[in-house]
């Protein structure tokens, strides 16, 4: 749910008073269709939205939209580009993100605490701002924030200060943080998925020998990954023991994935295309967000 992809391969395939950032304008009541969002813009990453679960937010670009089972997306926000794009995992109206504003340069660490109508930088991180294209908050502990900039960055008290932790692992493309331990992070690669049970100190491959283009641990705690040439991938937290799921996505790559809390069987997925489907059925089949109102 969380970054824009960096690798080339893609493209081919408690917040303080701080000063405001982001706040809603005469922009945030353009309504488009999602299908047409990948014509305008790119899309980072997606959260079912809490407080409305019948509704998708799409972090892209130029600005966070909210859209609706028609498939039509009101923008929200101002423009600005948002990256690393996370919900709060037990606070509704709480999203996190980073990313740059629209005049350029880096926005840091920043958060919402209405629902994405206006964003503060909650802190510029270590040597910032800024700019986590992945990050990942602990739903064991959501306090304990991930980023990747200059390395592996934590925060242990809700995003206000960051260490380094170390580097990221080679060719990193998503981090995802357990729903167990909140020292337990996922990381898909260029090379694999790998899983660190001490912060991101260090690593240990678990699925090899192809690029995985997202990981994701959704609200029930299951552990989503997509493996090119494989699929979509599930497996439970504690055992890592994978079972395709189905690889059904239109010819599009998913690169960003995010489940409905009240719903496991729900799962929404942003394709490297910009395409935005879902399914109800724990993803074994997919269908266009709008058509036939899911």
């Amino acid at each position: 749910m969380r970054s824009s992809r960096g690798p080339c391969w893609l493209a081919l395939a408690v917040i303080g008073p701080l000063a405001v950032i982001g706040a809603t304008s005469s922009k945030a009541s353009e309504t488009v269709r999602v299908a047409e969002l990948p014509r305008q813009t790119h899309i980072h990453g997606l959260a079912v939205d809490r407080q409305d679960p019948s509704r998708l937010l799409i972090a892209t670009h130029h600005g966070l939209f909210r859209a609706g089972p028609d498939g039509r997306a009101e923008r929200i926000s101002e423009v600005q580009d948002f990256m690393g794009f996370t919900p709060h995992p037990t606070d509704p109206k709480t999203l996190f993100a980073s990313g740059h504003p629209a005049r350029g340069g880096n926005l840091g660490f920043i958060a919402s605490t209405d629902g994405g109508a206006t964003w503060r930088q909650v802190s510029p991180g270590v040597k910032g701002p800024v700019d986590f294209h992945q990050m990942s908050v602990s739903s064991a502990d959501p306090a304990t924030i991930y980023g990747a900039y200059g390395g592996l960055q934590v925060s242990r008290d809700a995003g206000r200060t960051w260490t380094v932790v170390g580097p990221t692992p080679d060719k990193l493309i998503d981090l995802a943080a357990s729903a167990k331990t909140s020292d337990t992070l996922y990381a898909a690669t260029e090379n694999g998925l790998l899983v660190s049970s001490d912060g991101g100190k260090g690593w240990t491959t678990v699925l090899a020998g192809a690029p995985v283009s997202l990981v994701e641990v959704t609200p029930d705690g299951s552990l989503y990954a997509y493996v090119v040439g494989r699929g979509l991938l599930r497996s439970d937290a504690e055992s890592l023991v994978f079972a395709t799921v189905g690889d059904d996505f239109g010819g599009g790559v998913p690169l960003h994935l995010t489940g409905d809390p009240a719903n496991p069987a729900r799962l929404f997925v942003a394709t490297a295309r910009g395409r935005v489907l879902t399914s109800t059925d724990r993803g074994q089949t997919w269908s266009e967000m709008g058509a036939g109102g899911s």
